[in-house]
């Protein structure tokens, strides 16, 4: 179970302590190109992704992409042995991932400065919802609360309904992806320092950095960014649209040559004369007109005839997709963009490939998710423990 030799993370050690979400998506991403990730579980309460979302034959199928690349031990951080235990670890380790609440490794006499005694080239990564400080620190915190604090629902849905909550992981996929980020930022830092460092990461940070220059908008102008539903204030037309045989198609004019070509496929290239046409703002206040246009043309063809129009006029659309075409579209086929693991429990399975390719050190999903605590015996035995000492551990409950 060892990363190819040509993987650019190969030889870099990391524990992932985190559960649920952000924490263990960031070191899902750096062990497929190459790190060495283990998975710390508590030994009575695995990570709570173990039993999210449908599961087969009593296996867990989220944990399977989320675990990947991970060999998994188990150990109790508040017991003695528990705590000794992750120091060994830690001494030989480039980078922890954990997301307890503010505080708890420093109950466990685990914090920064315990950590950074015995390996000071350490790299912390702590995933939290707010933050290590500060008047919310110390609340509990989901990605859904990051999305309604963001900014994020107040701006989806469409203008005379609620606020709307994405139906998944919006937050924390966007804080994995960002810390895994910044564990690579301060380990390029530790090249030219020669030391280790801790990263605060709060998950209502990353998405509003997603949400783009609103902060700089109510600045400058006091505006504030109404819902919209599926238009954008920036360009139109621009949504999605019903066609004859029942489907949808997304359509975009970000561009101006774009909706200009859209206008002459459409049949009504006398609106590209309006002087309104001439920007994406002006054009997005008279969205109507152009979605009447655009979507009544839509509407008496099918979704195969409307994609090879705008394909041919150069036009910018998409179809909107549900997993079932997504497992069967040409372009993430070419991309290899689903690939298929072979897992001892499961058998073969079909999930995302790892997230880009590199032309000279790819990346590669050597194993699936495993089950609670399987690598436990090996990762130990690795550190130097004995057998007695690790029945020791776990007549004292630390594994």
């Amino acid at each position: 179970m060892t990363a190819p030799t040509t993987a650019p993370l190969t030889g870099l050690r990391v524990l992932d302590l985190a559960t649920l979400f952000a924490g263990p998506m960031a070191a899902t991403l750096l062990g497929d190109f190459g790190a060495e990730v283990v998975k710390i579980e508590h030994p009575s309460k695995p990570d709570p992704s173990r039993g999210h979302g449908p599961s087969k034959d009593g296996v867990g199928l989220w944990w399977k992409m989320l675990g990947r690349n991970k060999r998994t031990m188990t150990l109790d951080l508040s017991k003695p042995g528990g705590r000794a235990t992750l120091l060994r670890l830690a001494a030989t380790t480039d980078v922890i991932i954990e997301n307890f609440r503010p505080g708890t490794l420093e109950k466990w006499e685990l914090g920064w400065p315990e950590l950074s005694a015995v390996n000071p080239r350490l790299v912390l990564a702590r995933v939290t919802g707010f933050g290590q400080f500060g008047p919310y620190a110390h609340r509990p915190g989901f990605g859904t609360l990051a999305e309604a604090m963001s900014g994020f629902a107040a701006i989806t849905g469409e203008p005379d309904s609620p606020p709307t909550l994405p139906p998944f992981g919006l937050a924390d996929s966007i804080a994995g992806l960002t810390t895994a980020y910044a564990v690579m930022t301060a380990l390029a830092a530790r090249e030219r320092t020669g030391e280790g460092q801790v990263v605060d990461m709060a998950l209502i940070e990353p998405i509003l950095a997603a949400l783009g220059p609103q902060p700089l908008w109510y600045d400058q102008l006091g505006h504030v960014q109404p819902r919209t539903g599926n238009r954008s204030p920036n360009n139109a037309p621009r949504g999605v649209y019903r066609t004859a045989d029942g489907t949808w198609v997304a359509v975009s004019t970000s561009a101006q040559s774009v909706a200009e070509r859209v206008m002459h496929l459409v049949g009504r290239p006398e609106l590209i004369d309006e002087p309104w046409f001439a920007s994406g703002a002006d054009r997005a206040r008279h969205a109507d007109v152009l979605d009447e246009a655009v979507g009544g043309w839509i509407a008496a063809r099918t979704r195969t005839d409307v994609m090879a129009a705008f394909e041919k006029a150069e036009a910018a659309v998409a179809p909107v997709q549900d997993v079932r075409d997504v497992m069967a579209d040409p372009q993430y086929q070419a991309l290899g963009t689903i690939t298929t693991v072979d897992d001892p429990e499961l058998g073969p399975l079909r999930m995302q490939n790892v997230l880009f390719r590199l032309s000279a050190t790819p990346g590669a999903i050597r194993w699936a998710g495993r089950p609670h605590g399987a690598d436990t015996d090996e990762v130990l035995t690795e550190l130097g423990l004995s057998p007695d000492d690790v029945t020791a551990l776990r007549a004292e409950g630390a594994l």
